[in-house]
């Protein structure tokens, strides 16, 4: 496994990586849509144990969504049609970010993805729940898993130094993903993705990647922040 290089200023405690979090506009975007999406859910009332089934719901989904955008979109490799490149934003600024793993700057959700995927998402919810309360309970919880999801993967590429078991898998997995071998290991936050889809696998037996760094494409294109 490649050794991840530190970058001066990085964060190596908790403190200074909550201060330096929520500097960055995608935590900012988080914090203040989970704190309206929550206040407006308190607002409406009307709980109901199927409340709580929602958010069971959303757990039990989250492993699979993760793994799934991380390899769909995140990984997704430019083609051509009819002579031209089709990339996207996205995938390049994902890139851009196992290209320099301690770079905050390409840690973070690009801030634009925030101008489809929020109304995406409450229209999803209001579609999929039978009363507005139960889609504002999965909008709250979702928005809070999201930004759990920042922290998380913010924090893994700082210099903070695991304690506990749950944060040391988690950070031993995503560093594999970056500096072991880019197929494997798709989970940031929980794990559950990998082990149902086969990305799993045991350090010793998974080859060493001479393409974790470029996902084996030019990494020169432009970032959308």
């Amino acid at each position: 496994m490649h050794a991840p290089e530190e970058r001066p200023g990085t964060p190596f405690t908790l403190g200074d990586a909550r201060r330096v979090f929520v500097t960055y506009w995608s935590p900012r975007i988080l914090i203040v849509l989970t704190a309206l999406a929550l206040a407006v859910r308190l607002a409406l009332g009307s709980w109901s144990v199927w409340d709580l089934a929602v958010i069971a719901g959303t757990l039990a989904l989250w492993p699979l969504l993760e793994w799934t955008i991380h390899v769909h979109i995140l990984h997704f490799r430019p083609f051509t049609l009819f002579g031209r490149t089709v990339d996207f934003a996205v995938p390049r600024s994902h890139r851009a970010h196992h290209r320099d793993p301690t770079n905050p700057a390409f840690v973070f959700i690009p801030t634009h993805v925030f101008v489809y995927a929020v109304p995406l998402q409450l229209a999803l919810w209001l579609g999929l729940m039978p009363t507005p309360p139960l889609a504002l309970t999965g909008l709250a919880f979702y928005m809070a898993m999201a930004l759990r999801y920042e922290w998380i993967h913010f924090l893994v590429h700082t210099r903070y130094t695991p304690v506990t078991a749950y944060y040391r898998r988690l950070w031993r997995n995503h560093r594999l993903h970056h500096y072991k071998n880019e197929h494997y290991w798709f989970g940031v936050t929980m794990l559950g993705g990998d082990r149902l889809l086969g990305t799993a696998a045991r350090r010793e037996v998974v080859p060493t990647s001479a393409t974790s760094r470029t996902l084996g494409q030019d990494t020169t294109l432009g970032v959308v922040p």
